[in-house]
């Protein structure tokens, strides 16, 4: 980057203290080249040229300047910024994909020998990553209640190395207290990985309540419209640096520059998208708790949710953009049936499984997010073939209800 002065009266890359999320999210980044471009760069580029082999031998062994794709590249250190600013976290590595954060995760922290605990209402991929593919290289996995804070401080023993969870969960909602986790972590000697993807830092911020680390499926709602496929840990810099930086450098789950940056301006709407669809899914949770064909409603957001307090204590006052309704039947078979018709009388919301869209997406999770694992573990999960869940999107509320009654009317 040019050093001259126009150069350097250009750059706007630090910024004052003390900056509210918001402003962070539009303008945390490096500092603009020496074209002054005022919405970030895209650095498509595999690698780096290095002004002499001195510089270049200095900068593969800090790894702190940008020398190949796989290590760094500005675009994506843009978005590591902007998203460590919002969460309040000394930094954060992003990575290829949700799932690939929590991959770098235990590949970083974890060793044979090691167990972690974790709810058993997360999604459905995570519970398999933990429960199997992890299971492989000797690390044991105990999964609890979300809510019952005994479940998880029974479950810990000297190898305890993590506590996982992620809240509100897919497609429950359920809400854990994160203090109180961190808590029990701490008293283990042990660390609190928090899975903020639903809420994002926009509505919750777990570092500040106790939690070591922050995960996030940037897919969601950190991208906001369904475009790219992006992950990150946020958490102390010993941890991000010097713990999952050679595993990521080694292992390559690298985020694209592209991906880093939609995400990156996908950010900077990230407050006002999630007000605004937290105020429509909570008109949209209580049309469904009135709704005869309607057996329950999940959403924190509810006074009827058994964590209401808690999640509007963590959550900012709102319940995030997720309701999950169960269809009411006799029977597994029945409910199944009633589901797959609620969701095919749709016209207007989008059968799909992603979430965090600007478009409202409808999905059968036993059948999709959780369809491979066990009947028995949907059961333990809560998770019933009735059920429904539906991530709500910028359209109206009441095009979004009456696509719903489309299939809901005939079963009242």
């Amino acid at each position: 980057m040019s050093q001259n002065p126009e150069a350097a009266r250009l750059a706007r890359a630090r910024l004052p203290e003390g900056l509210r999320p918001e402003t962070l999210a539009v303008r945390t980044a490096l500092a603009p080249s020496q074209h002054g471009e005022n919405s970030e760069g895209l650095f498509l580029s595999t690698s780096f040229v290095q002004p002499d082999a001195q510089t270049s031998a200095r900068r593969f062994a800090e790894m702190e300047d940008f020398t190949y794709g796989r290590t760094s590249n500005p675009t994506v250190r843009s978005l590591e910024a902007r998203l460590a600013g919002m969460e309040g976290a000394e930094a954060a590595v992003a990575t290829a994909t949700g799932m690939s954060a929590i991959l770098l995760l235990g590949m970083g922290l974890l060793k044979a020998g090691d167990h972690v605990v974790c709810s058993r209402s997360v999604f459905g991929s995570t519970i398999s990553l933990f429960g199997k593919e992890f299971a492989k290289f000797g690390v044991t996995t105990s999964f609890v209640s979300q809510t019952d804070l005994a479940e998880w401080r029974a479950a810990i023993t000297p190898s305890t190395r993590l506590l996982f969870a992620e809240t509100p969960t897919n497609p429950l909602t359920d809400v854990c207290d994160i203090a109180a986790l961190a808590d029990i972590a701490h008293e283990a000697g042990a660390l609190l990985t928090v899975d903020n993807t639903f809420c994002s830092p926009a509505l919750q911020r777990p570092l500040a309540l106790g939690a070591d680390l922050v995960m996030h499926a940037g897919t969601k709602y950190l991208d906001g419209q369904g475009r790219v496929m992006a992950g990150a840990l946020c958490g102390e810099r010993k941890l991000i640096v010097d713990v999952f930086g050679p595993t990521l450098r080694t292992a390559g789950m690298t985020l694209s520059p592209f991906n880093a940056w939609v995400v990156l301006k996908g950010l900077e709407t990230l407050a006002l998208r999630m007000k605004a669809q937290s105020e429509a899914t909570l008109a949209v949770a209580r049309w469904l708790e009135q709704h005869p064909a309607v057996a329950r409603v999940y959403y924190p957001g509810l006074a009827s949710h058994p964590q209401h307090e808690l999640a509007m204590r963590q959550q900012s006052g709102m319940g995030g953009a997720v309701v999950s309704f169960d269809v009411r039947a006799d029977g597994p078979d029945a409910a199944r049936a009633a589901a797959f018709r609620v969701i095919d009388e749709t016209r207007v919301l989008s059968i799909a499984t992603n979430l965090g869209d600007t478009k409202s997406i409808i999905t059968h999770p036993a059948t999709t997010s959780h369809g491979r694992l066990s009947e028995a573990q949907r059961q333990a999960a809560g998770i019933g073939q009735g059920m429904v869940r539906l991530a709500v999107g910028l359209e109206h509320v009441d095009d979004i209800t009456d696509d719903l009654q489309r299939g809901l009317g005939p079963l009242a």
